[in-house]
């Protein structure tokens, strides 16, 4: 059987590596989840609800344990990661007080003596959640579906096996049955496989816009329930009335936060003609200004990228775009020696056609674009096959709310940069797939809404 690696992105050294599952081994751990949902489903919400707020205490009372390993097996500064656990234990606390509301049944009148709609679980959750948050993007995907009373068989992204082992521990360790969130650890190509199990009866997917597509066409085929939470090429627009320099400061964090490596990362810069050299001068200034080195130091702002593959794409992304006539203003160098390092980089006059304005960047680069009106800068922005988030920069919130009506995108934030939130709904439009996590919608995705109609005789 093929081996599954955890690797240092910094340093290229193996920190451990794992047997991978064969498909009799992983069949046998979906039929145990599979049990083990069947005696979840009949506990009640304040159970549930109880080891919520064992979870998020086990999480913090490890933060900083969890955090190391987060940061060591995927290149995120060791502040971050430490920050991605404590938000994990907040989405365990917001569920725990929510969920009940949440999924209680709805009373509707109707010609019944008494009509209802009711939320119950469907059974058991493939989550094939990607490297980029190792904790985070499982903890937000799958807390909402347990407390629904479903189970989870989690496919983690084959370079973090360690967070996906931790995280299954954790589970077990706060008080919820063993097996019901249990791991597999199977390369890529045999996720179809699972998605087609009897015993599976939905996915939920955070990854690329082609996995999506793999992933929807063998669950469509299926007939079973799917979220896809894919890809984004987020605007960032300025607007002249903008307070340019606080814009310049947040377009440098929005874009190398988790090292860049984020769906709702901002990496199209649409700036109003009038103020575009001034926010180019400050966007320049803060990206020059990021510490970039070993993310297990607490100064590092931008560590390595999670693999060098990733690191050599992004490279063939900014030199395409370099040779179609966009400029280079900062960075821009692929380092030499270990680890998938890759300096902070804003690519400027980048238009439309160009690789770094139509392909999503993956990693800390930006694409600025220099525009007109107000709606003119609103149609570039739509000029996407994404349409995940969208922040607009103003100090007239009141037409940027008119602005958003028009803009294609999951969500949008004005005078903010676009992040997760429990208590919001998150996901996106055309290619950046469909579905939501997070929020009263997103614990409602993987349940049957079922009617119920009684007359008494």
């Amino acid at each position: 059987m093929p081996t599954i690696t955890s690797l240092n992105p910094s340093n290229d050294e193996v920190l451990q590596e794992f047997q991978s599952h064969s498909e009799g081994d992983w069949s046998k751990i979906v039929e145990r989840t599979a049990d083990v949902q069947l005696d979840w489903r009949k506990t009640s919400m304040e159970h549930r609800t109880e080891l919520l707020r064992n979870l998020a205490a086990q999480l913090r009372r490890n933060v900083e344990s969890y955090g190391r390993l987060i940061a060591t097996e995927m290149g995120k500064p060791i502040a971050q990661a430490i920050g991605e656990v404590d938000k994990c234990a907040g989405c365990c606390d917001y569920y725990a007080e929510e969920a009940p509301r949440q999924l209680a049944e709805d009373v509707v009148d109707s010609d019944a003596s008494r009509s209802a709609v009711q939320y119950l679980p469907l059974g058991v959750v493939l989550a094939i959640m990607p490297w980029n948050y190792p904790f985070w993007q499982v903890i937000r995907a799958i807390v909402p579906a347990i407390t629904a009373g479903n189970a989870i068989v989690l496919k983690h992204a084959s370079n973090v096996p360690q967070s996906a082992m931790a995280l299954e521990a954790a589970f077990s360790e706060a008080g919820f049955p063993v097996g019901l969130m249990s791991t597999i650890l199977v390369p890529g190509r045999a996720t179809a496989d699972v998605i087609r199990h009897p015993a599976i009866v939905a996915v939920t997917l955070t990854g690329s816009e082609q996995a999506g597509r793999d992933v929807g066409q063998v669950a469509g085929h299926a007939l079973k329930k799917a979220v896809l939470e894919l890809g984004g090429s987020d605007p960032f627009i300025v607007l002249p009335d903008a307070d340019v320099a606080a814009a310049g400061v947040a377009a440098s964090q929005a874009r190398t936060l988790n090292n860049g490596q984020s769906c709702i990362a901002a990496k199209r810069f649409l700036v109003a003609t009038e103020v575009h050299d001034e926010f180019l001068a400050a966007f320049s200034a803060a990206m020059s200004a990021l510490s970039v080195g070993d993310q297990l130091d607490p100064t590092t702002e931008l560590g390595p990228l999670a693999r060098r593959d990733l690191r050599d794409e992004l490279h063939d992304q900014v030199s395409r775009t370099l040779f179609a006539g966009g400029r280079l203003v900062v960075g821009g160098g692929r380092p030499e020696g270990p680890g998938a390092f890759y300096p902070p980089t804003i690519l400027a006059g980048v238009q439309p056609g160009m690789t770094a304005f139509d392909e999503e960047l993956f990693g800390p680069v930006a694409a600025v674009t220099s525009g007109g009106t107000a709606a003119e800068l609103v149609k570039l922005a739509n000029r996407s096959p994404y349409g995940l988030g969208a922040s607009i920069w103003t100090a007239d919130t009141e037409r940027a709310e008119r602005l958003a009506q028009d803009l294609d995108s999951g969500m949008v934030f004005v005078n903010g940069i676009v992040k997760s939130d429990s208590r919001l709904p998150f996901g996106g439009v055309k290619a950046s797939g469909y579905g939501r996590e997070l929020g009263a919608q997103g614990i409602r995705e993987f349940v049957n809404v079922r009617t119920l109609w009684v007359r008494r005789p």
